[in-house]
């Protein structure tokens, strides 16, 4: 009978434990602040290969020739507009 008691209060401290671990999780949880959504993403940009390289890079980064052929910088259009 005694064991049944030890049994019975061992479960009940384990009980309020458990239950003021949880609400201390949720309190904490309250608290962390939370992105309201994720970043946004831009639309996919078309791509481009370097005449020079052969580099893919976005259109907007490229360095045009003077005939509007791609360069992935200004040095490599000097390089080809040169040969």
């Amino acid at each position: 009978m005694k064991y049944l008691l030890v049994l019975a209060v061992v479960w009940v401290a384990i009980w309020l434990w458990r239950k003021n671990r949880r609400e201390e999780m949720q309190e904490r949880a309250a608290r962390t602040p939370r992105p309201a959504s994720p970043p946004a993403v831009g639309a996919p940009q078309a791509m481009v290969r370097c005449a020079h390289c052969g580099l893919h890079l976005p259109a907007s980064d490229a360095v045009r020739g003077t005939d509007g052929t791609p360069y992935c910088s200004a040095a490599h259009r000097q390089v080809a507009e040169r040969a």
